[in-house]
């Protein structure tokens, strides 16, 4: 069997070697940052809270960030292994000001090392709207996807493109007229918070010498009983966010099960009744049969007889269509948190699909929670002879793993996978 034989090796496609993005570009000689992830801000006074909190759910790990001001103030992060260094100036930041008079831009930059896609859309950098591009067709094809979205105040591509209705400023011009801020340790003490802990500091520092210098001059006093402060109630927190990769549905659990519940429902066979397409997701497997020359009291029987417990059973008004639904049994709950980012992961798996002669068909996703924060996962679909066990081995190599719906059709013994992997 193809699919069983083939190997597949992590080294065969490194996100840290053979990456698609880069982290900086370098305009006459100054180095600009790139690919961070934004996130829009609430509270610009104190904006520190949301950047630690980001750094620990919505990116893991990150430990740099910069502010973008303006209308729609915002925050981007990156991760300092990545390649960022702080003290970097954020090429997002500074071109999105220098272009402020647009709400709206989307475009592409040809530089020394790649091609930079950057899209601002109601003065807000999207999430995957700062990204160095290391290859140029990666490139073209995020930003003419964008093209399709109307009302752009400016539309930038190379020359070479020859793509209509665009334009190709100087961008070292650009950069220089913007606003020109730094990456930032996230973990750092600033701000107000330095000038508390200064302060607590010398408060407690001149404490101490004035106890030292009172208890040389002045004789022993008398203890004095200091009342009992009140308590102070803390209001209580809000617990953090779940996220959508900690509470997934084991895929394992629900592949193998959906095929032992497709199988099971093929081998019922009523005399004079034709089954039809099969469908399983979590939740179970449905199906149903159309009447041929049968009777409901013969499907009735096979039913009853079939030792499957089923959560659903009814017949059509014309009693020609029987439909039935059966409950998987209980699917472990995992977290599986995201590996990849967007492009990298689409790489990945177009090279393992290719690599096997099968064709899949990819879609980024993202979604806002109700606490603002932006999820993004890569949606796959794709038909294959193989059933669920052999895919099961392949598919469940990647973390944040959802599957949504496996059909299967009796006739063509065909089968089709649909779900979604998270990516950062």
């Amino acid at each position: 069997m193809v699919l069983e034989d083939a190997k597949f090796q992590d080294q065969d496609y490194d996100s840290t070697v053979n990456r698609s993005w880069g982290t900086e570009i370098n305009v006459e000689g100054s180095s600009y940052a790139t690919s961070l992830f934004w996130q829009p801000l609430q509270n610009k006074d104190d904006p520190y809270a949301e950047v630690e909190e980001a750094s620990a759910g919505v990116l893991e790990g990150a430990d740099l960030f910069c502010i973008k001001p303006g209308k729609a103030p915002q925050f981007g992060i990156c991760v300092s292994h990545e390649g960022y260094k702080p003290g970097q100036y954020a090429a997002a930041v500074a071109l999105a000001t220098a272009l402020s008079d647009r709400s709206s831009f989307v475009g592409v930059f040809k530089v020394q090392n790649g091609w930079w896609y950057t899209c601002v859309r109601n003065d807000i950098i999207l999430s995957d709207g700062d990204m160095l591009f290391l290859n140029e067709e990666d490139a073209k094809s995020q930003f003419m996807s964008m093209l399709a979205v109307p009302d752009w105040g400016r539309k930038i591509a190379p020359p070479e493109w020859e793509v209509e209705e665009t334009e190709y400023p100087d961008l070292a011009k650009l950069l220089q007229r913007g606003t020109k801020n730094k990456l930032q340790k996230i973990k750092a003490l600033r701000g107000t918070k330095l000038v508390a802990v200064i302060a607590v500091s010398a408060i407690i520092g001149f404490w101490l010498l004035s106890s030292i210098i009172s208890s040389l001059l002045s004789p022993p006093a008398r203890p004095i009983i200091a009342p009992v402060q009140p308590k102070v109630v803390k209001p209580v927190e809000e617990p953090p966010e779940i996220k959508p990769w900690e509470q997934l549905k084991n895929a394992t659990d629900v592949m193998l099960q959906c095929r032992e519940g497709i199988n099971a429902l093929i081998r019922i066979m009523p005399p004079g009744w034709v089954i039809g397409g099969l469908s399983c997701g979590p939740e179970g497997v449905t199906t149903f049969w159309t009447r041929d020359v049968g009777r409901i009291s013969w499907i009735d029987k096979a039913l009853n007889v079939s030792g499957i417990n089923f959560s659903g059973k009814s017949i059509s008004d014309d009693g020609q269509t029987m439909m039935v639904s059966v409950p998987l049994n209980k699917v472990d709950i995992v977290s599986s948190p995201p590996q990849y980012y967007d492009v990298d992961l689409k790489n990945v798996l177009n090279n393992m699909f290719q690599s096997i002669g099968q064709d899949i068909s990819l879609n980024s996703f993202s979604y806002t929670s109700p606490r603002n924060n932006v999820y993004r996962s890569v949606q796959f679909s794709f038909d294959s002879v193989q059933n669920p066990t052999v895919w099961n081995k392949l598919l469940t190599k990647f973390s944040g793993l959802e599957i949504n719906n496996i059909k299967y059709d009796v006739n063509s013994k065909m089968w089709h996978y649909e779900g979604a992997i998270y990516v950062f």
